[in-house]
């Protein structure tokens, strides 16, 4: 039997404006998806009947990647993620499973985090038919927090290149690794689910409406990049006071582009007052909101009397791995 492991992701910044090449930040979390495999005499996904229709990132992993032909496989899959709420589960899964099936055919005790997020990413494409960002594979993959831009960021270090061709045309982007300051490790994020799915199509489609009707809001887009911008730096310097003063700000700007909602509002209002800053986190519509805190105990709190699942993590964890 082989064991992978995959976190999943928040965006600390520039959602939505990272879909008109600015650059978004996400940070991986310690929840995330188990992939257990072993060979089987049947096809077996958590107790019953493997169907590759309904599973369309183990089946391109399995069949397209890895052209696997061996035994038929046991699959187990465990996530400590809420579903559907914008925290990267499907990047997750692709990377645990490529992680382990990899592992499974040639054993070797190590992964390789970019040949991973590739995988990942090709995956989500299909998945999403032939749209996906690399955003969540790679912060999922790489662990720590990532950069993704539309062109290479002077200054940060670069990882890989990636690129898609979508129903729109060709997408290129360049993934980065953002150095974490020794003051983060005193900082906790507390995510709050709304218990409503955030429908990331919808909700992207609904901004491209918006910027075509009222093209004002494209100064939203240019203050969202330009706080992404300073949010990096705060990151950098170790200022946790000034990363949440740039969480807040683009949580304002997401509200101005008619994404966060009622729900996402009051979750972000009840952890401000024990946080450094708070914002939705992802599309928007439902999902999640985070909080940088260093009372993580008093905002889990907070958010749950105010109607959220609350998930404490550290800041910045460990990508895709193999579990002994």
């Amino acid at each position: 039997m082989v064991r992978a492991f995959a976190p999943g992701k928040c965006i600390l910044f520039g959602e939505h404006a990272v879909v008109y090449g600015h650059p978004a930040v996400a940070v991986a979390i310690e929840a995330g998806v188990e992939v257990r495999l072993e060979e089987s005499e049947r096809w077996v996904l958590d107790g019953m009947n493997f169907e590759p229709s309904r599973h369309p990132h183990i089946k391109h992993i399995i069949t397209n990647v890895f052209e696997y032909d061996g035994s038929p496989l046991k699959i187990d899959i465990n996530s400590t993620l809420f579903p559907a709420a914008g925290l990267g589960s499907s990047a997750a899964l692709s990377n645990a499973m490529g992680a382990a099936l990899q592992e499974l055919i040639d054993p070797s005790g190590t992964v390789d985090a970019i040949k991973l997020a590739r995988i990942s990413h090709s995956a989500e494409a299909i998945a999403q038919e032939g749209r996906a960002s690399p955003t969540d594979t790679a912060a999922s993959a790489l662990g720590g927090s990532v950069v993704v831009s539309g062109e290479r960021l002077k200054g940060i270090n670069h990882r890989f290149d990636a690129e898609l061709i979508t129903p729109e045309g060709e997408r290129n982007w360049s993934i980065h690794s953002a150095e974490l300051h020794p003051n983060l490790a005193e900082a906790w994020l507390v995510l709050g689910f709304t218990g409503k799915g955030s429908p990331t199509g919808k909700m992207v489609a609904g901004v491209a409406d918006l910027l075509e009707k009222e093209p004002a809001h494209k100064e939203d887009m240019l203050a969202i990049a330009n706080i992404t911008n300073a949010g990096l730096a705060a990151l950098a310097a170790g200022n946790l006071p000034a990363v949440g003063i740039a969480m807040d700000a683009c949580h304002k700007r997401l509200q101005n582009i008619q994404v966060s909602s009622p729900a996402l509002d009051l979750l972000v209002n009840s952890a401000r007052p024990h946080s450094f800053g708070a914002k939705l986190t992802g599309a928007g519509g439902g999902g999640c909101m985070v909080a940088l805190t260093n009372n993580p105990k008093r905002v889990a709190e907070a958010i749950e009397i105010a109607g959220g699942k609350p998930l404490i993590s550290r800041f910045g964890t460990e990508g895709v791995r193999l579990i002994d």
